[in-house]
């Protein structure tokens, strides 16, 4: 799963050049894994507290705009870890937080859409340890 992340993170960074130009060059590799381990991790923590995967996912897809608990939990946490980590200044970790709700948008959309595999509540389930929080017949 952690890999299906790092793919977000690279497609969402990469793809907008606001977000990649406030990103040294020589640090991109380093700051796209440090972000999707931070994703991995600020996932998980939400899933638990969300009452498992279905509830996690349903929180994501009702509330894509930063601005929503999840997503402001999940932007502190991966935020804080870059500047502490990378040492990345605020113009670097602003733009990085600006580009979050879309990277937690799409993984919401995948997880979600049956006709994509790549990510699925049920893998979710594995991958981070939680439970479907009794809506895994939901996403089928």
């Amino acid at each position: 799963m952690f890999d299906q992340i790092l793919d977000l993170v690279k497609d969402q960074i990469g793809g907008n050049p606001q977000v990649a130009n406030a990103i040294p060059a020589e640090r991109k590799d380093e700051v796209n894994h440090e972000v999707a381990t931070q994703l991995d991790h600020n996932l998980k923590q939400q899933a638990a507290s969300q009452g498992g995967i279905g509830g996690l996912l349903s929180q994501l897809s009702n509330s894509m705009t930063s601005g929503s608990p999840v997503t402001n939990a999940i932007q502190g946490g991966v935020v804080g870890a870059l500047a502490s980590k990378l040492g990345l200044p605020p113009a670097a970790t602003g733009a990085i937080a600006a580009a979050l709700p879309g990277i937690l948008q799409k993984f919401a959309h995948k997880a979600n859409d049956p006709n994509d595999s790549s990510i699925t509540p049920e893998g979710l389930s594995r991958s981070l340890g939680v439970d479907l929080g009794g809506l895994g017949g939901l996403f089928k």
